[in-house]
């Protein structure tokens, strides 16, 4: 029975190895392989040698005309990447539904005209420093506080049997304290989330078509050239991660930096200031440094670690000029103006209509202010001014977005 079983085994075993050397790659001969292979390449149509060599020799071409490398790249996002309007309002969308998750029927309309209002009590200078996630969520707080008196006092006179309108200061005062009380903090800062995480999605959704296949070309043609966004909100890249995420390596905002907004726009209020955009785009500037001495000295490591020459370690940049440094958005005033008195070279994102970009329309002499807009007309009248000043730094405009990679390689070929 034993030399049964154990014939019975070997027969088995051998029958598995054969359908494995029937159908799987990994069991066949080497022989097997070199015989297939040589069969395709016989079969397989011959490669047109010219016309690679015509490839390699426009890309080495393209090299050759350029006489900087591209080290920084930096973009707005809002009316740069995508649309800011339909962005918006997906965003007020979203934040009805969650108002109304917790009780409150309030519309968009009323946090925008709440939020003007909480500006120009502040002031001119500090109205305008106000942060857009601060003003939003106080804006949010008084209508939801707003809205709480309105129910009590109504509570009162029903209980009492009188009219609304007949309700006494110390009555209305009481109401006004105890609202104060009721709203949560984290129920505002529940429902502002709920907003900004739409406007995260939204942005994905409405991105510009040509936005990802340029993004893919530039990190091709330029393999170490670090991209960072530089926006005045609380858009960051990174955070939309099935789209620009993958492409960006940082995100600095207006609103990390409280008092360096809050000069800015105290300047930009005064008629006699010198209004000074540099701190948000050194700030760039310097996360940029940061992030490229880290790559080096990974390099560096690795060099170390194989136990090779240092100067075997080839760079992108190796033999060039320092590398510069190309800032890209759609505001003349504080994309333009702002970077290229950092040193950045500038393409102004004019684009077609069908883009529905809005800055144009915010700005021009005949100014048609978005229903999301809380600037002050101080603001806007002072950023005119900034927008002529501007027009001269301009390295290069586009009005397609498709023609983005080709106007970095203008730039990168100019002397």
């Amino acid at each position: 029975m034993k030399l049964c079983f154990l014939a019975a085994a070997a027969a088995i075993s051998a029958t598995r190895l054969h359908r494995a050397g029937a159908f799987s790659p990994r069991m066949r001969s080497p022989e097997s392989w070199s015989i297939r292979l040589l069969a395709t390449s016989a079969s397989s149509p011959a490669v047109d040698e010219s016309a690679v060599s015509t490839s390699s020799s426009q890309a080495v071409g393209a090299l050759k005309r350029r006489t900087r490398t591209l080290g920084l790249l930096t973009f707005d996002l809002d009316d740069s990447l995508y649309p800011i309007m339909p962005v918006i309002q997906d965003a007020n969308s979203a934040f009805v539904k969650a108002m109304a998750n917790y009780g409150y029927d309030i519309e968009p309309d009323a946090i925008v005209e709440s939020a003007a209002r909480i500006r120009e009590e502040a002031g001119p200078a500090t109205g305008s420093a106000i942060t857009h996630t601060a003003v939003r969520l106080l804006a949010i707080r008084r209508e939801m506080e707003k809205k709480m008196v309105e129910n009590k006092l109504r509570e009162c006179a029903e209980d009492w049997a009188t009219e609304v309108s007949s309700l006494t200061g110390p009555v209305r005062r009481s109401a006004e304290k105890w609202a104060k009380a009721a709203v949560q903090d984290r129920v505002v800062e529940s429902i502002y989330c709920a907003w900004e995480g739409e406007r995260h999605h939204s942005a994905e959704r409405h991105l510009y078509p040509e936005v990802i296949a340029s993004l893919q070309r530039i990190k091709e043609e330029h393999p170490e050239v670090i991209i960072g966004a530089v926006t005045d909100g609380k858009a960051n890249p990174l955070l939309m991660v099935f789209t620009l995420a993958p492409y960006f390596d940082f995100c600095i905002s207006w609103e990390d930096d409280a008092s360096g907004r809050t000069e800015f726009f105290k300047e930009l209020c005064n008629v006699n200031g010198n209004t000074d955009l540099q701190w948000i785009y050194r700030a760039a500037y310097d996360k940029y440094r940061e992030i490229a001495e880290t790559r080096r000295d990974l390099r560096m490591s690795m060099v170390d670690e194989v136990g090779g020459p240092s100067s075997g370690v080839a760079s992108e940049n190796d033999g060039c000029d320092d590398p510069i440094w190309i800032h890209v958005g759609d505001d003349l005033a504080y994309d333009v103006g702002g970077s290229a008195s950092c040193g950045a070279k500038t393409i102004l994102l004019d684009l077609d209509d069908d883009y529905g970009q809005t800055a144009k329309s915010r700005f021009d002499h005949d100014a048609r202010m978005p229903s999301w807009s809380t600037a002050p007309m101080e603001e806007i009248i002072r950023r005119r001014v900034m927008n002529d000043a501007a027009e001269e730094m301009v390295n290069k405009r586009l009005s397609r977005l498709s023609m983005l990679s080709d106007a970095i390689d203008e730039i990168l070929e100019e002397d």
